[in-house]
């Protein structure tokens, strides 16, 4: 029988592969932060506004848990995703690695890392491919994201 921890971490992807963000956001603790490339330091309610604000506006994504572990008090994910990103629409395949920590059933920690260049290319075409290792490049990614989720969670208050 798999831990339940590791079973709340497949029911997390698949919520996310059908964009249920209530779904997802019932496995997190209120007090939970979040961290990836683009939204790094997320807290509290910042984390299930993130992914229902992802989710809203995620009409063609696909997700998929490739390989998954837990415990009591600790997981790890590796996950990859398919969408189109941007006005252009340029087709993403991000591969990622996130790490858990569980307190009491609920995740009270969640880091996703993937290769922020690889994705820029992607994402973003010839910028992403001559400064997407850039550290400019990347505060910019990230000050765009958190000024959408900001704009997302004054016009979805929790």
């Amino acid at each position: 029988m798999d831990h339940p921890n590791l079973q709340r971490l497949r029911a997390f992807y698949e919520a996310f592969n059908r964009r249920d963000a209530a779904a997802m956001a019932e496995l997190y603790a209120a007090d939970a932060s979040f961290s990836d490339p683009a939204f790094p330091g997320l807290t509290g309610a910042e984390v299930p506004a993130m992914w229902a604000s992802l989710c809203s506006s995620a009409t063609d994504l696909r997700v998929e848990l490739m390989a998954a572990t837990a415990d009591e008090t600790s997981g790890t994910a590796h996950w990859e995703a398919w969408y189109a990103f941007g006005p252009g629409k340029r087709p993403v395949h991000n591969v990622i690695h996130g790490t858990f920590t569980f307190r009491d059933g609920k995740v009270v920690a969640h880091t996703d890392g993937f290769d922020f260049w690889v994705w820029s290319r992607q994402a973003l075409g010839a910028p992403g491919w001559l400064l997407g290792w850039s550290g400019f490049l990347r505060g910019n990614v990230q000050a765009q994201a958190r000024q959408r989720l900001r704009g997302w969670m004054e016009k979805h208050p929790a």
